[in-house]
């Protein structure tokens, strides 16, 4: 695998915000914490102070979710290193993806196994450990139901509802199933039949993949995670602080002219139980369940949440918060629209008096194939002209390698030295024909313009094989218009070569923000 690199300026898929990070625009900088360079880990450490009894929940807790989890060796070791001051965490969070959803899931996970990596190479006295932070307790089924490979869409539906963690592998999944089983690798296979849920075969399968490099799988839907999370909750619900708190932060970024990425709420805390995952909404007194019968007055509100923390499910707006109160975390790993949402939470944090983890973004990239790579050698495309448009290089391409100007400039500027010549010396003759050989002119200019259109027509059909090429690059690169780490499944690589995984790993970088071309071996 051969890796080049481009800024992701010239790629056209971030927002201002994001690239305004990356170059560490001064205007940003009240936005965050340490900007994530290697040597910035110090500071970090030393301000993370992490409480011994949230250690050992965390130790308990992870304990038990890996029970029965085969070949858990180094992650009981992981595990019972959480409970040393010394150890710390970088964190990555996603969906429940089937079979891995988009590349980009892997590209997330092996970016943050890799920091972790450097960070145990800079800094020998701590341990750091990556954690793959799941997000079972989101309800947008619509999202995660479904992966693509090959240009095909494979898709389970379900009238489940609810947190998507809980959802049974029934009869629904069963038939889905069938459909990928013929062709999915067999740890797939293992981790979909042998479990009963959604969020352990996630774990199951995550931990085939990636489990020997370290990483830990952290379910937070757990009720011994929200008992620490308890004072959040409150303070959400009946005084509605990070609300206030975060819309503070993001008007001072819309005043320095950036697009808010997510809307803080009066209460942003969802109610859930099985099979139901609904926002709550506060009417006088009264605490309501949207889109349920389910209602409380403000004192079993306060009782649910002592006794029941498990049942409040933060959204957007505090999942962050939230991960770094159960985890001794020094850095998150995120897509561009993550490490974005992440700059309007610093106040929350602040008000919480808890530090704020390294904003790091994942490594991005696009894997070229052999016959694709063919492509590009023969038009002879940079690394940069591959982020162009097709409409653009297409202008630009037939100008350069066309047999004649087909803007027709000389011919445009001949004409117009006849028409204000003759003009002029009619005028001379007669005011009124001024007007007359202007309005020729016009017209003349246009039989030129529309006589050039046929021309550029007459040789784009002679570059046709070169115009379909690169048709072909963009579709690659881009299917069905979106990057194809967004689109395509990892399995589109990894079952022609089993090392895909592993030649990734090689060739990123953590602390490397560009955007990376990955050329197949083509040896």
């Amino acid at each position: 695998m051969i890796k080049s690199t481009v800024d992701p300026d010239c790629t056209g898929q971030f927002s201002a915000l994001f690239l305004d990070y990356i170059h560490q625009k001064p205007e940003i900088f009240p936005f965050y914490n340490q900007f994530p360079k290697i040597e910035n880990f110090q500071k970090l450490i030393e301000g993370k102070k992490f409480k011994d009894a949230h250690r050992n929940v965390l130790v308990e807790t992870l304990s038990h979710q890996y029970q029965g989890l085969k070949d858990n060796e180094i992650a009981t070791q992981q595990i019972q290193s959480l409970a040393d001051s010394n150890t710390f965490t970088v964190t990555t969070g996603h969906q429940l993806n089937l079979f891995t959803g988009p590349l980009y899931f892997i590209y997330k996970i092996v970016s943050t196994v890799n920091l972790a990596d450097r960070l145990n190479q800079a800094y020998p006295d701590n341990h750091f450990v990556p954690v793959y932070w799941m997000a079972s307790e989101d309800h947008d089924f619509d999202e995660i139901n479904y992966f693509k490979l090959d240009g095909k869409k494979y898709q389970w539906k379900t009238a489940q509802t609810g947190a998507v963690g809980d959802f049974d592998l029934d009869e629904s999944f069963k038939a889905f199933f069938k459909e990928v089983s013929g062709f999915v690798p067999d740890f797939f296979n293992d981790a979909y039949q042998s479990s009963s849920t959604l969020s352990e075969a996630v774990r199951k399968y995550v931990h085939h993949m990636f489990g020997d490099k370290g990483l830990l799988i952290v379910d937070a839907n757990e009720a011994a995670f929200k008992r620490i999370f308890t004072p959040v909750i409150q303070e959400d619900l009946f005084l509605n602080t990070p609300k206030n708190l975060a819309d503070s932060q993001t008007k001072k970024l819309e005043d320095l002219g950036y697009k808010s990425q997510i809307f803080p709420r009066e209460i942003n805390f969802f109610y859930m139980e099985k099979g139901i995952r609904e926002r709550i909404e506060k009417s006088g007194d009264v605490f309501n369940v949207l889109n349920t019968e389910i209602s409380f007055t403000e004192k079993e509100m306060m009782d649910l949440i002592s006794v029941h923390p498990e049942r409040f499910s933060p959204n957007v707006v505090l999942r962050p918060l939230y991960q770094e109160m159960i985890l001794p975390n020094l850095a998150y790993l995120g897509g561009p629209a993550e490490v974005v949402y992440w700059l309007q939470m610093k106040g929350i944090f602040d008000h919480f008096e808890i530090p704020f983890p390294a904003l790091m973004p994942r490594n991005f990239a696009v894997v070229v194939d052999q016959a694709t790579e063919k492509k590009i050698q023969k038009l002879g495309l940079s690394d940069e002209l591959l982020f162009q448009s097709v409409a653009e290089w297409k202008k630009d391409f037939i100008s350069g390698n066309a047999s004649m100007d087909i803007r027709l400039s000389q011919e445009k500027e001949a004409l117009e030295l006849i028409f204000e010549k003759s003009g002029k010396t009619a005028t001379e003759l007669e005011k009124s024909l001024g007007n007359a050989f202007e309005a020729a002119k016009v017209r003349a200019l246009k039989i030129l313009d529309h006589l050039g259109q046929k021309v550029r027509k007459a040789e784009e059909r002679r570059w046709d094989i070169q115009i379909k090429q690169r048709e072909a690059i963009f579709q690659y690169m881009n299917p069905g218009g979106s990057p194809q780490e967004r689109v395509e499944n990892f399995m589109r690589f990894y079952l022609q070569d089993n090392n895909f995984v592993d030649q990734i790993q090689e060739v990123f970088d953590p602390f490397d923000f560009s955007y990376m071309i990955l050329r197949l071996d083509h040896g």
